[in-house]
């Protein structure tokens, strides 16, 4: 915990190592008797004074005996401390002092020791003692020499004028040092009520200086490691087809370096042959070489070539024969160090390998393995399924033949094995009953009967080829690892950890340092391969480099743990099988690494102006102390803070661990790198009052709105929640009857910052820049809350990269907005991390459909920005690598599933471009399905966005929406069936309905000029409130009718949302004939909670009135025979850019409604329509599409209209047909279809027919043969004019295109399909009596989705 107090701080630590037992307890946290803590404490100071905070160690010796170690690599270290403390310095060496006298207090664990009256003394030995108190001008002075001083005590204050030295900032300490805390949390010590247990206190007037060796704490690897190593030196050299022969390579014994290689191509000549005798006489003895054979070497190879290798000392080259594997290695000069392999081989099918290996050392010490191998490989691999659901009923099994006739050229002539399945995809047993050259039978047998319909696939080898493979690893078990900084400080025998860059924190490594004569500055070398991918280099514009930390220090304060767990505390045995009890240090340049609970932790809320500067924190766990700390099942059993009958929902309640945890955004992270938590790497968290001993310290709500220090250059990885979240609060009250939930329980909170933190002064937005989040399992980034701004960040391979949240139903900062520009988001880069067996997923993905692990599911929707809430704006940034599959919705731009909130209408992109994106995956709307479900929560349903210059859809200025919303749709909306989604233009607001005294009605929502298409809502708010509240976005200037699933609520409240000045809508609302009504307009200020009234409603019995009601006093119409209640909703004030409400606050309209007993069900659809229909207008006419060099992307969307119907002109009636390509019109003249044929590649026209009426009756030839010519993978439209031919065979051919079978064709048709192999997404046809009409975009170039 930080706290703040009057003084200055005093303490000062260069280079230590903290290692102590982890379970962390402080002042202001829930601690029990017996439980130890370390504090870290922080007094006002100036803006320009920086602090560092760090977390704790748990390590495993020997993988038997644990010890749980808390570790900091630390320049400035401030532990435990009160008012008034001071620093000093030291400018020479302390332990050379004349007037210190020496210490040895010996081993006397009841040796309480005091150390004061100017009392000065020097440690030269280690010791144990109960606990000591340096006060009053005492002094402790540690030696600095060889032996290792191990000190053991309790606990160690330091105050009123005391001081303890271990070198100086002049002076380090070069020898070995270590504190070591004793003590068990049983034992039945008193704590001090301000330090607890186990701590080192520092007190006013206190001076606590260790100034260890000066390590470099942390870097970044700079070149990619790879599982096993085999690429981080040495070399490797592989060759197939064209290079047959003999291969020699000529390898230097001192460094593993080859001089020298050639082919010799004796199966070719005689004259290769001589070649080779000379060249092996020519290689000075002491070399080694490495000598093998590639496809065929023995046709003429003479026997003086062969004695040759015979005295090198080879057993096997004297008889090689036609095309036989053959490796050796040998010393030139030393037969007897000579290795060999030799297969015979007849051209059977199958493998066969020669392989040998040698060690050799080199001129420094260091290992190298010379190894080669000489091949015959086939490869195999598996046809894919064939569905078999028509089995013959024939003894002796089915035969592959058969199969194979079915699928011509899909199934080789002898399968190597055969697999089935059910449709269902449940494993069948195969068994192969009789063979006869190639006449193979087999019987699949589903739980011991024949098997009836299945999927089948047969696994096939490829011809085989020849390989050879020589290779030197230079690194035998070690590895050189490439940093970015010089690290000479970094010895032999320190512990290094790399860390994961995939989706598990558990691929962290350690390593231990090797001496290495041949290494750079910025090289060490380790003991050891790695297991696992550790990128070491940027991909896809993305810095992956793994972070690589020393974990070792001369100076060392450690908790002394037991060998296991014991139950100290209620539950611990049951979540860990070892000793946790130890203490929780906080700190620039810090590691923290394996720790239980949360690392880097400010805790009680008014810790400011702090600087974490280049800290590392990786594999951060769950723990038990706090509600945040702990898992869901710690949540679910550690329940005694809580009130009885608290239910715990974990995920709401706790699960919240972080890497970083800050509880007062006034403070600054630079450079730091949260590289894996089980939760959350950075996560800004709020304390509506501060908590513990700094109770008061501020009014409520102030962290809540204090703006945010400075976030610049830090990167998060390898968390399951997020990489980041600015979010939520933590409980600050006890639990209670009223809330049950833990004291410091997670709780709703929200961000919004403002100058000196009052809301009433101008915002201030908190900005990210320079944030890189990669393979986060969930999101790369969560913030919600005000004005959060993002530039110039990287996201790539997260589940879901950028999640921007305004605050539910409201923006709780109205006016504010947020933000990303200049950013890149990648989808899945080239980092595709390390196959498993415990991988929890692995999968196809990436543009070349390759093996990659996965963030959640194979089937999960990968998204690089969620759209949720908002205002939110996108500007300039760049996407890249986002190509979904069929059966996996990846998409650059998506919505928040299940989302029953609101959709702001000014959420809105501009300049953004795309890269290796298709354009069918740029955005994804949502289909009923895995992980959306059944798509028909609220949010859903009215999720939009504005495409301010095209860039998106290439429709500049136009409006995205979900296709089905035709609250926001027009007649010349264009459909994107690969987004679900459609492209429409108009001027859009929202209406917030709050429906009183009730929770559980259905609305209704009908547009007058759409009423077949109603939109229902359920409700943003859970049923178990006392309102409701539904949140359409509505087009304005339109009329709208509203019903309900029951009987109409008594009131309600109806909030023009995103209204400017003069905007209107006409609301009809359905009530139970009886019913009157009291209707009132009021203004309402939700910052300072001030409600106005502005006007009253009045009823009227003419309709126009309601359109000419003047502000104030307002009419509305009951329409009794319809049910409806008709008022006329317009906003009356200006509204600033981004605000929901205008500048006076929020305008309301409030209805209080006396309905008549037992009414019924309030829905009057069918007495609302068709009376008050109204005839669909656009009244922002739809943007021109771009088209050439106005595009950035080779794929673009093809433009397709379609229209065929019947227009009335007076009393005329006339037939309409035509079909728009790009905006060139083809009309058709004669009653029939007329057909357009579109290359599926470039998207040109390639022909134009019409067929008449005479040529669709009967069996029309022509048609099929027409259709039969068109070239696969094409686009065909077909449009009716006039009384076509809707029956008959000609109908068939629109099945061959892509139509569902058995289709029945109405008066009007109007058809987009394919020609082709597989059938697109964008597939349509509309067919009616009276209207058919196709307004759509096509992806040009058509190209297949691959399977998932």
């Amino acid at each position: 915990m930080w706290s703040t107090r009057a003084g200055s701080l005093s303490v000062t630590f260069i280079d230590p190592v903290m290692w102590m037992e982890q379970e962390e307890v402080g002042p202001g946290r829930p601690w029990h008797p017996g439980s130890p803590f370390w504090t870290l404490m922080q007094a006002p100071v100036p803006a320009h004074t920086a602090f560092w905070t760090h977390c704790a160690r748990m390590g495993a010796a020997g993988g038997q005996d644990f010890s749980f170690e808390v570790m900091l690599m630390i320049s400035g270290l401030i532990l435990a401390h009160v008012p008034g403390a001071t620093s000093t310095v030291a400018t020479e060496c302390p332990d050379q002092s004349p007037e210190l006298q020496p210490w040895n207090p010996g081993h006397d664990k009841d040796h309480y020791v005091y150390i004061g009256q100017s009392r000065t003394l020097l440690l030269t030995s280690s010791a144990t003692v109960h606990s000591i108190h340096i006060s009053e001008g005492g002094k402790l002075v540690i030696k600095d020499h060889d032996e290792t001083i191990v000190l053991r005590t309790r606990h160690i204050l330091i105050d009123n004028g005391g001081e303890l030295h271990a070198g100086s900032a002049l002076c380090p300490f070069q020898g070995n040092f270590s504190i070591v805390l004793y003590g068990r949390a049983d034992e039945g010590v008193q704590p001090d009520p301000y330090y607890g247990l186990k701590y080192i206190g520092v007190g006013k007037g206190g001076t606590l200086e260790l100034h260890g060796r000066k390590k470099l704490s942390w870097t970044f690897l700079n070149k990619t490691l790879h599982p096993g190593g085999m690429e981080e030196g040495g070399y490797f050299f592989e060759r197939s087809w064209g290079h047959r022969g003999v291969i020699v390579h000529v390898i230097d014994p001192k460094s593993g370096t080859v001089i020298h290689s050639d082919r010799f191509d004796t199966y070719r000549s005689k004259k290769e042959s001589e070649r080779l005798v000379q060249y092996l006489n020519a290689v000075p003895d002491g070399r080694i070489l490495s000598v093998a054979v590639n496809d065929e070497g023995s046709r003429n190879l003479d026997d003086v070539a062969r004695k040759a290798m015979t005295r090198l000392g080879s057993k096997h080259f004297l008889h090689l024969g036609f095309r036989h594997p053959w490796s050796f290695v040998t010393v030139k000069g030393n037969p007897s160090s000579s290795v060999e392999d030799h297969i015979e081989y007849h051209g059977h099918r199958g493998s066969a390998a020669a392989r040998v290996f040698k060690l050799f050392r080199s001129e420094h010490g260091e290992l190298f393995n010379v190894s080669s191998s000489s091949e015959w490989v086939q490869d195999v691999e598996w046809t894919e399924w064939f569905k078999h659901d028509k089995v013959p009923q024939t003894k002796g099994g089915e035969k592959i033949s058969d199969v194979r006739a079915a699928h011509p050229g899909k199934i080789c002539n002898r399968p190597i094995d055969i697999q089935a399945m059910t449709v269902d995809g449940v494993n069948l047993t195969t068994e192969v009953v009789y063979k006869r050259g190639q006449d193979y039978r087999f019987v699949c047998y589903d739980r011991g009967r024949a098997c009836r319909g299945y999927r089948v696939r047969f696994l096939c080898g490829k011809p085989v080829r020849p390989r050879l493979t020589v290779t030197i690893d230079t690194n035998v078990n070690s590895t050189v690892l490439n940093l970015e900084d010089n690290v000479q400080s970094w010895k032999p025998g320190d512990t290094l950890v790399v860390a994961s860059t995939d989706y598990s924190m558990y691929q962290a490594e350690e390593f231990q340092v090797l001496p290495c004569k041949a290494c750079a500055s910025n090289q060490v070398r380790v003991a050891g391969k790695p297991v696992y991918l550790h990128i070491g280099e940027e991909i896809d514009g993305v810095d992956m480099r793994a972070e690589v930390g020393l974990l070792s220090r001369n100076i060392v304060v450690m908790g002394e743990t037991e060998d296991e767990c014991y139950p100290y505390s209620n539950h611990i045995c049951n979540f860990f099988d070892f000793d946790t009890f130890g203490g929780h240090i906080k700190v620039k340049d810090v590691v923290g690494y394996n720790s239980l609970g949360h690392c880097f932790f400010t805790e009680d809320g008014p810790e400011e102006r702090n600087t974490f500067d280049h800290c590392l924190g990786l594999l951060v766990k769950s723990g038990t102390l706090l509600p945040s700390d702990r898992d869901s099942k710690m949540c679910k059993m550690i329940t005694e803070d809580s009130y009885p009958g608290y239910i715990p929902k974990p995920r709401q309640d706790c699960n919240a661990v972080s890497t970083f945890w800050i509880a007062n955004p006034n403070n600054n992270l630079i450079n730091c790198a949260a590289a894996g938590s089980e939760e959350t790497g950075f996560w800004f968290i709020f304390h509506h009052v501060p908590t513990g001993p700094s109770v008061g310290m501020y009014s409520p709500g102030y962290s809540e709105h204090i703006p945010l220090g400075k976030f610049h250059n830090n990167r998060a990885h390898s968390n399951y929640r997020a990489g980041m979240i600015i979010d939520n609060g933590v409980k600050t009250t006890e639990a209670s009857a009223k809330d049950k939930r833990p004291f410091l329980s997670i709780i709703s909170a929200r961000y919004s910052p403002h100058q000196d933190a009052d809301p009433l002064k101008p915002r201030e937005p908190a900005i990210i820049k320079h944030f890189t989040a990669y393979k986060n399992q969930d999101h790369g980034a969560w913030l919600r809350g005000g004005d959060v701004w993002l530039d110039s960040c990287r996201f790539a391979d997260n589940g879901i990269g950028l999640t921007l949240a305004s605050g539910g139903t409201f923006p709780y900062d109205d006016g504010s907005k947020q933000e990303i520009k200049n950013s890149l988001f990648v989808g899945e880069s080239g980092n595709v991390g390390t196959e498993m067996m415990d991988n929890r997923i692995w999968g196809p993905g990436g543009l070349d459909h390759s093996g990659r692990t996965l963030p959640i599911g194979q089937n999960f929707p990968i998204r690089g920005i969620q759209f949720y809430d908002g205002p939110i704006n996108i500007q300039n940034c760049t996407f890249r690598k986002f190509a979904a599959l069929e059966g996996r919705h990846t998409s650059a731009l998506a919505f928040r599933l299940n989302n029953a909130w609101q959709s702001c209408p000014h959420n809105n992109v501009t300049s953004v471009a795309f890269e290796d994106v298709p354009i069918t995956s740029r955005v994804f709307f949502g289909e009923p399905g895995p992980w959306f479900n059944q798509l028909d929560m609220d949010g859903d349903k009215t999720s939009v966005f504005h495409d301010v210059d095209g860039s998106v859809s290439e429709y500049p200025g136009s409006y995205l929406t979900k296709d089905d919303n035709w609250l926001v749709r027009h007649p010349d909306c264009i459909n994107v069936p690969d987004w679900r989604g459609a492209i429409c233009s108009g001027r859009y607001a929202q209406m917030y309905i709050q429906a009183y005294k009730t929770s559980n009605l259905r609305m209704k929502i009908i547009k007058n000029d759409f009423p077949s298409h109603p939109l229902y809502l359920e409700g943003a708010l859970t049923r178990s409130t006392h309102y409701q509240q539904y949140q359409p976005v509505i087009t304005l200037q339109k009329g709208y009718t509203i019903h309900w699933d029951q009987t109409a609520p008594t009131e309600l409240t109806i909030w023009l949302i995103n209204f400017n000045k003069g905007d209107w809508i006409r609301v009809g609302l359905c009530y139970p004939r009886g019913t009157s009504f009291s209707i009132l307009s009021d203004v309402h200020n939700r910052l300072l909670k001030q409600t106005s009234k502005t006007g009253t409603f009045v009823r009227t019995l003419q309709m126009d009135k309601v359109e000419q009601s003047p502000p104030g006093r307002s009419h509305y119409y009951w329409d009794e025979d319809s049910g409806l209640l008709f008022l006329k909703l317009k906003a009356q004030n200006e509204r600033e850019k981004f605000a929901f409400c205008s500048v006076k606050g929020c305008e309301r309209i409030k209805i209080k409604a006396v309905i008549p007993k037992n009414a019924g069900v309030s829905d009057c659809t069918a007495t609302a329509y068709p009376r008050f229909a109204e005839r669909a207008v656009v009244d922002v006419p739809m943007p021109k599409k771009l088209f050439g060099s106005q595009l950035k992307t080779k794929d673009h969307f093809l433009e397709v209209k379609m229209e065929s119907s019947k227009q009335r002109f007076f009393h005329l009636l006339n037939d309409c047909a035509y079909i728009e390509v790009d905006g060139k019109k083809y009309s058709g003249s004669e009653d029939g279809i007329q057909v357009i044929v579109i290359d599926g590649s470039q998207g040109h026209v390639v022909s134009h027919a019409s067929f008449r009426n005479a040529i669709l009756q009967g069996i029309p030839w022509q048609v099929f043969n027409y259709v039969a010519a068109i070239p696969d993978n094409s686009i065909v439209l077909m449009a009716s004019k006039g009384r076509y031919i809707s029956r008959g065979p000609w109908t068939r051919v629109l099945e061959k295109l892509g139509a569902d079978k058995g289709l029945k064709l109405k008066e009007k048709m109007a058809f987009i399909g394919f020609k082709g192999s597989f059938r697109p997404t964008w597939v349509t046809l509309d067919t009616d009596d009276h209207k058919a009409k196709i307004f759509q975009v096509v992806p040009i170039p058509v190209v297949k989705k691959k399977k998932l």
